[in-house]
């Protein structure tokens, strides 16, 4: 049921973190790391998602880009969360990361009632900033 969700992120090249170790090498890659917090949600569907997909036709985009899914792989979404302290976990969610360390968080309130369009601006300025 999930499939097609998760296809439309690693179609385009993002990679599916499945355990908490390879959460953990993700976090530790050179350069810079987008992490999405995949969800089964209107607002993943509608706004993030093709977001994501938007933002990496620009320039600027992050080394490396990965995702867990919330509700799926609970070892592995809560691994990469606890990356993303002191920030509450939320559905979805997408941070920019360097050396394990948090840059930029995108929590689902920013995401909620923002267009796939506008949100990917967003994370473009957050790729220019960081990447």
């Amino acid at each position: 049921m999930v499939q097609p969700m998760r296809d439309e992120l690693t179609s385009i090249g993002v990679k599916e973190l499945l355990t908490p170790e390879e959460v953990d090498q993700a976090m530790k890659a050179d350069g810079t790391t987008l992490v999405i917090v995949n969800s089964v949600c209107g607002c993943a569907a509608g706004s993030a998602r093709p977001a994501v997909r938007l933002s990496l036709m620009g320039e600027k985009k992050p080394t490396n880009i990965v995702t867990v899914f919330a509700g799926m792989e609970g070892d592995a979404t809560a691994r990469a969360r606890e990356y993303f302290k002191p920030y509450r976990p939320s559905s979805p969610q997408m941070a920019i990361m360097k050396d394990g360390q948090l840059l930029q968080m995108i929590q689902r309130q920013d995401i909620e009632g923002k267009g796939p369009d506008a949100l990917a601006l967003d994370l473009a300025a957050a790729y220019e900033a960081h990447c």
